[in-house]
Order: C-alpha cells, then sequence, then structure tokens
C-alpha cells in the first residue's frame, strides 16, 4: 500500500512538472526557472559560463555544449547597445545567477522586428534555450583584465578536464564497440574492417578516399564525403560537393592520424581509424567549435584509388 501512495504521489509531481506553463517576461520572452539557487543574478558587465542545449520549433538541435564538452562563456552587455531589446537573448541571461537554470523560448518574428533583420529560416515561431549556469563572474570593481583573467583560469581548468579524459574516452569507445583494434608506436589505433587485394601508398602518392569523421565521445558525425551520410546525420550542405577526398599522402596535407592510418591500408581497403587527439586537432580543436580541444576522433575510411606521382622526361632536358 505504500509502495502505490508513494508511485501516485510521484506521478502527480511528474505530470505538475510536464504541465507546468512558461511565464511572460519583459518583452513578451517566454521561460520557465527550473531552479533558482538564491544568488545574484547576472549584471551588465558579468560573465556566465552555462552549459546549453538549442533546439527549434521543428525538432532540430541546433547547438549543445553538452557535445563539445565544455560551457559557454556569456557577457552580459548594457542594454543600451545597438540591436538589443527587452526579451532577447541578453534579457534571458540577466534572469539568471550561479546554480540557476532554466528554459526559455525566443521569439524569432519579435526578434526580427527589432532588430530589422530578416528572420532565420531554420524554425517556425522560435527557438528554445535549455540552461545551466556553472559559475558567474562578477564585474563589480574588477578591471577588465582582473575578470578576464578569473574567466582563463576557470577555461584553463575545464581545458585540463577535457586532456584527462581523452584516454578513458577511448577506452570506452573500444569497450562499448567490441573492437580490438591494432595500437601503433604514435597512439593511432585502427581496425582493417575489410581489407583490399592492392598496393599499399607510400609517401608523394595521391589518394582518392571516401571518410566519415565522428566525434568518439557523443559519436556525433562532423564530416563526410558520402551525401546519404551527410543527410542521415544532419549536416548536408548543398554549397559542397560529395565526392572522395583526394590528396597527397604522407606530405602533411592532411591531419597526422590519416597520413598514418593510410599509409598502413591496401588499395580497395575499409578500416576504422580511432585517433587521439595530438595526432588529430590537438589542444586547439578545429577552431569552429565542432571538434573541441583535446578531442579523439573517429573515421570510417575507405581507400578507394591509389595514384602515383607523375614521372617527368628528362630526356628532352640532355
Amino acid at each position: 500500500m505504500k509502495k502505490s501512495i508513494f508511485s501516485l504521489g510521484l506521478a502527480v509531481v511528474v505530470l505538475a512538472s510536464a504541465c507546468q506553463q512558461f511565464k511572460t517576461g519583459e518583452g513578451g520572452l517566454k521561460y520557465k526557472i527550473v531552479k533558482d539557487n538564491g544568488q545574484p543574478k547576472a549584471q551588465t558587465g558579468d560573465l556566465l559560463s552555462v552549459n546549453l542545449t538549442v533546439t527549434t520549433d521543428r525538432d532540430s538541435l541546433l547547438s549543445s555544449t553538452y557535445k563539445i564538452g565544455l560551457p559557454q562563456i556569456v557577457t552580459i552587455a548594457a542594454d543600451s547597445l545597438p540591436g538589443l531589446y527587452p526579451g532577447d537573448y541578453n534579457s534571458m541571461f540577466r534572469m539568471l545567477g550561479e546554480g540557476d537554470s532554466a528554459v526559455f523560448q525566443l521569439d524569432l518574428d519579435t526578434m526580427a522586428a527589432k532588430t530589422m533583420q530578416p528572420k532565420p529560416d531554420f524554425a517556425n515561431k522560435y527557438v528554445t534555450f535549455n540552461v545551466k549556469v556553472n559559475k558567474h563572474f562578477k564585474k563589480g570593481e574588477l578591471t577588465d583584465s582582473a575578470l578576464y583573467a578569473e574567466v582563463n583560469t576557470y577555461f584553463d581548468a575545464e581545458i585540463e578536464k577535457l586532456k584527462a579524459s581523452e584516454e578513458s574516452k577511448i577506452s570506452s569507445y573500444i569497450e562499448k564497440n567490441k573492437l580490438e583494434p591494432v595500437k601503433t608506436a604514435s597512439g593511432l589505433q585502427y581496425v582493417i574492417t575489410e581489407e583490399g587485394t592492392g598496393e599499399k601508398p607510400v609517401a608523394g602518392d595521391t589518394v582518392k578516399v571516401n571518410y566519415t569523421g565522428s566525434l568518439v565521445a557523443s559519436g556525433d558525425v562532423f564530416d563526410t564525403s558520402i551525401k546519404e551520410v551527410a543527410e542521415t546525420n544532419k549536416i548536408y550542405n548543398a554549397m559542397r560537393p560529395y565526392e572522395p577526398a583526394k590528396f597527397a599522402i604522407g606530405v602533411r596535407q592532411v591531419i597526422p592520424g590519416w597520413d598514418e592510418g593510410l599509409l598502413l591500408l591496401p588499395k580497395g581497403s575499409k578500416a576504422k581509424l580511432i585517433i587521439p587527439s595530438q595526432l588529430g586537432y590537438g589542444e586547439r580543436g578545429d577552431g569552429r567549435g565542432v571538434i573541441p580541444p583535446f578531442a579523439p576522433l573517429v573515421f570510417d575510411v575507405e581507400l578507394i584509388d591509389i595514384l602515383k606521382p607523375a614521372v617527368q622526361d628528362t630526356t628532352a632536358q640532355q
């Protein structure tokens, strides 16, 4: 009987939470405060470290700090700055302090009208921000240099966490996928899933390769040469061709993990390359926020063709 009463009570709480309505703030901003930690709210000049996801009303994920593995630093700007208006992106974060979490719906029609900019085409009416504040950096009487020194120290610690977790991410990926890769002296690991019958390339050869690259931590595909894979993973770009990549191997035209891994494969082979960050994009990532610092990568590759360098005819010069 006690168990039944507890279950019923829990169901009522969950239902009430699910049915909670958005409140309306300044400028028509819709919001739900999930947790108010009772700390001071952000003011002009402050910075917040936040984790957040941004989704559209078409159920598309626009961005997520959780997938990148690093928080985002948000600056609270003065409301008088051009382009800002009550109920905008800046207004959202003014409602939050350290330890708070909330859900916001940003109205795109209002944004377009207030900023005199075209309405984005990735949503019908609004985008939703799920926000959790990790750290509140208060400007107060601090100079800009002192404030940003605090932020840099904090962010450096977050980077170190990523660095320390890289090996465990690779181990977990291998265990989860029941792989038995070969590991080279550099730290590259690879599995040949279909061995070709042709020769192996040598440094200076040009190779043609189909590939799909994903993050070890999340499994998210970030790049591919195959149109169908791009469409399935919602990264299709109509402005680029989808065809095998063509480049000289072993001469630093690609990341070191590719240079090493592809030289191990006979023509016609398919393989999975597990590339640690020191053989990929290193401590800085790709600079676009797609591949974070210290991110191990997985590439499924197919070595389609090997083209030998053209032999120069020197007889005419003699």
